[in-house]
C-alpha cells in the first residue's frame, strides 16, 4: 500500500497569519477559562502561552483579547444572552460561547478593528473549531451586534 498522498495547498486558501494564530490561542485559552476560572489570571495565562508553539511576544494580540474579554465578561456574555434570541445561554456549545465572547468583545470594544474582519474570522474559527451549525450560529448573533453599532462596518473607526 503506498502512503497517502499529501494534500497540496488549495490555490487561493489562506494562509494562517499572526492575527488569525492569535485569535486561535485567544480563543483556546477562553474555552479553557471558561472550565476552571483560574484566580491569577496574569499566571494562567503566562503558563497557557509558555505552552504555545511560538514565543510568548508572538501572542501579544491573543493576551490583549484574552484580558479585554475577561474585563468586560459580564457586558459581552450580556449581549450573547440578549442576542442568542431562543436559545439557553448555558446550551450554547462552549467552543461556540468562546468564540462569541472573544467576537463580541471585539466588536463591541475594539474600535481599532473592523466589524466585518471580527465577524468574518469568527465564522472561520467556527468552521475550523466547531460543528457545521456553528457558522450559522455565531454569523446570526454577530449580524445582530453589528446591527446595533454606531460605526463603520469596513474600517477601523477613530478613536
Amino acid at each position: 500500500m503506498e502512503p497517502a498522498e499529501q494534500k497540496e495547498p488549495q490555490e487561493g486558501a489562506r494562509k494562517p497569519n499572526r492575527r488569525r494564530a492569535n485569535r486561535i490561542a485567544a480563543m483556546q485559552y477562553l474555552y479553557a477559562w471558561d472550565a476552571c476560572c483560574p484566580d491569577h489570571l496574569a499566571d494562567a495565562l503566562r503558563q497557557f502561552f509558555s505552552a504555545q508553539e511560538k514565543e510568548r511576544e508572538y501572542y501579544a494580540f491573543a493576551e490583549e483579547l484574552v484580558n479585554g474579554v475577561v474585563e468586560n465578561i459580564a457586558d459581552v456574555d450580556e449581549a450573547i444572552r440578549v442576542y442568542a434570541q431562543n436559545w439557553a445561554f448555558d446550551r450554547i456549545a462552549k467552543v461556540d460561547l468562546a468564540i462569541l465572547r472573544l467576537a463580541v468583545y471585539e466588536l463591541l470594544f475594539r474600535r481599532d478593528i473592523p466589524p466585518v474582519v471580527t465577524i468574518n474570522e469568527a465564522i472561520e474559527l467556527a468552521k475550523e473549531f466547531s460543528t457545521d451549525d456553528a457558522k450559522r450560529f455565531v454569523n446570526g448573533i454577530l449580524d445582530r451586534v453589528k446591527a446595533r453599532l454606531n460605526r463603520p462596518l469596513r474600517e477601523a473607526a477613530d478613536s
